[in-house]
């Protein structure tokens, strides 16, 4: 797949990806129990992983139905079950290392990763709490790392609220964590201004594990999908 991209001005396009310490991240409070964790550019060198995840990840199109009509999902995805190789030994890095700053053990740890392609500023994802977690009493963790060029990913209380903004791309790293997929809402909104294309590596617990339904590996699904399903989270 062949994309028009504006490579970040500090990156080495040939050098391999690199993390940096996660002991830089900030934590944000969002209230109710909900947080995000940022570190903006923690991966060093991002711009050859994200042209090596866009061509070479078997991205596929779906479609869902939605109210009495079928419409396309508005982005490119794929899915990494609990247990299933990822696509590039830089995301099995960054996902190894998440899981030892968090400490995480075997219920709670990133097992899962469900990749996003949005291709211009028309690919979106909608408002809404992660699939599974949002039903769950129990705290959740999701880690995004946004690659390629970037975009805004909102969140606010759910049901309405102050929208805050994080402009994510180029190897910068959000968590949602505590209770943020059941008290908060999140979404990457459509865009008239010209921006480039982005890649979203979502990294998730294996739900299952601690005794939540298992919905599909590696991804949750929203309305009625009819090909494939979708990973909502953005």
């Amino acid at each position: 797949m062949s994309i028009a991209f504006q490579a970040s001005l500090f990156d080495e396009p040939d050098a391999p990806a690199t993390f940096g310490e996660l002991s830089a991240m900030r934590r944000i409070e969002l209230g109710a129990g909900a947080w995000v964790d940022v570190l903006p550019g923690w991966a060093k060198d991002s711009d050859g992983l994200f042209q090596r995840l866009v061509e070479t990840v078997p991205w596929r199109a779906d479609r869902r139905e939605m109210y009495d009509r079928v419409v396309d999902v508005p982005r490119l995805v794929s899915s990494y079950g609990d247990g299933d190789p990822l696509p590039d030994p830089a995301l099995t890095e960054a996902r190894g290392a998440l899981n030892r700053y968090y400490r995480a053990g075997r219920l709670d740890e990133f097992a899962t990763a469900g990749l996003c392609f949005y291709r211009n500023g028309n690919d979106s994802v909608a408002w809404h709490g992660d699939y599974v977690a949002r039903d769950s009493m129990n705290d959740t963790r999701i880690g995004i790392l946004s690659l390629g060029s970037p975009r805004s990913l909102a969140i606010r209380p759910k049901g309405g609220g102050e929208v805050m903004r994080f402009p994510v791309g180029h190897g910068d790293l959000l968590v949602m964590g505590g209770s943020c997929q059941r008290t908060h809402e999140h979404a990457v909104l459509k865009t008239a201004k010209a921006v480039g294309p982005r890649v979203s590596v979502q990294f998730r617990p294996a739900y299952a594990r601690s005794g939540a339904p298992e919905r599909r590996p590696g991804g949750f699904t929203y309305g009625r999908p009819v090909v494939g399903f979708t990973d909502r989270t953005a």
